[in-house]
């Protein structure tokens, strides 16, 4: 497995440019299944999980190619059925499940993997299908689904944590093709979800309220194909923002979108960071010493769970007390113990983790837990003395194209490793 070393106390200088976001190619490659039309999605990342996505498309039967951030499906004829092995390695696989229900009225996928950072169930996922007219069974690790017909209906897809992303999709992507009028009460408003609606807008469908608590989708009997770019990678963005604050560096961030990241950029400001727009991105740097802040994760548009952890290893440097709150994965403070390893203080009491914050940062080897997880430990490795070790890197190639080429080309002496 790859390991990144990093020789830490070197200041991040100069212009990054965000990728596509990992978050929206994902379904938005499998919405390409409901339609035996040709589709090009443009600006489309390097990553492992894309690659993966990639290989079901083709396991079910559609023609892919891949070149040049562009991405070309035709899915003509298409099977019902998901590759065990590949779909379990990836959460969101199991947003192929709407299409292929949509399309055929019949799915078999198998129930889903990806990062360990707690329970994501996908009962609200079912519980749209079921509410369109389908048949559910989970049987022998798959989920099956089928329909003779599915007809829209209101429903109502909040859960304990706030609404699913993934699950608002999956049921979006299966409600184009239903018949009358579906309504999706307590619906996701990530721009991942509202960057679906406009591919599948683009294909023919008929949606409205992309981006509110409440979609409406009026079925249509076919799509057609189309072409779309990618929305830039919010959680890239704040990831190469806090990098600049916490290593005291200056970086422009090419393709960030601020009104993606407002909760983000509220909370850098209130520890010290001085925040510019440019024409085409954002432009961040320290204004004067730290402080500390209180944070608390929730859906969209509050602070992002996945931009946690990285805010975590900020805090680490901060003079002070700062408080973290953890309100949609129970199990997503893993990376405190591998920060402990570098120096910090941090102590978990329930949801939250409390970070005294200021001390030195001193080089160590540390593991990689999950996707996010990862990130932190790249940030906290630029801004600690000597040399850190990240391993299982392959977690961060997952969702960040080329991290390591980035950050060098911002002054950061970063390596990777690579082991057979």
């Amino acid at each position: 497995m790859d390991s990144f070393l990093i020789k830490g106390g070197t200041p991040l200088h100069g212009t990054v440019a965000v990728s596509g976001a990992k978050n929206a190619v994902l379904p938005i490659m499998a919405a390409t299944l409901l339609t035996s039309e040709p589709c090009v999605i443009r600006r489309v990342p390097n990553l492992s999980d894309v690659r993966f996505m990639a290989q079901i498309l083709t396991w079910l039967g559609a023609e892919v190619s891949m070149k040049e951030g562009t991405v070309r499906v035709q899915a003509r004829k298409i099977r019902g059925a998901g590759d065990y092995d590949l779909v379990r390695k990836m959460r969101g696989s199991i947003c192929i499940m709407g299409p292929l229900l949509g399309r055929l009225k019949k799915a078999m996928v198998s129930l889903p993997g990806g990062c360990v950072i707690g329970a994501r169930p996908i009962n609200l996922h079912l519980k749209g299908f079921e509410a369109l007219g389908a048949k559910v069974v989970i049987e022998a690790g798959y989920v099956q689904a089928t329909a003779k017909r599915l007809v829209g209906s209101a429903m109502f897809l909040g859960g304990r944590s706030g609404s699913t992303v993934l699950g608002t999709a999956n049921v979006m992507m299966a409600a184009v093709l239903a018949e009358g009028v579906t309504v999706i009460e307590s619906a996701a408003c990530e721009p991942e979800v509202v960057d679906l609606a406009t591919f599948l807008n683009a294909m023919g469908a008929r949606i409205t309220g992309a981006g509110s608590p409440t979609m409406t989708i009026t079925g249509v009997k076919e799509l057609h194909g189309a072409e779309h770019e990618v929305i830039p990678d919010r959680i890239e963005a704040a990831t190469y923002a806090i990098a600049a604050v916490a290593t005291n560096g200056d970086v422009t961030i090419r393709g960030a979108r601020p009104d993606h990241i407002h909760a983000i950029l509220d909370k850098l400001k209130g520890a010290g960071a001085r925040i510019d727009c440019t024409s085409d991105g954002l432009q961040v740097r320290r204004n004067g010493k730290l402080k500390p802040v209180d944070i608390t994760t929730l859906p969209y548009s509050g602070f992002p769970t996945d931009a946690q952890a990285q805010m975590m290893a900020l805090m680490t440097l901060t003079p002070g007390i700062s408080i973290i709150t953890e309100r949609i994965f129970e199990s997503r403070f893993m990376h405190v113990s591998e920060l402990t390893r570098l120096g910090a203080d941090i102590e978990i009491e329930g949801p939250s983790a409390i970070i005294k914050g200021g001390k030195p940062l001193s080089g160590a080897p540390v593991m990689a837990s999950d996707l996010r997880a990862s990130a932190a430990l790249v940030i906290a490795g630029m801004a600690a003395k000597g040399t850190t070790q990240v391993n299982r890197v392959y977690h961060i190639d997952r969702g960040y194209e080329n991290i390591d080429g980035k950050l060098r080309q911002l002054g950061a002496r970063i390596e990777r490793i690579e082991e057979s």
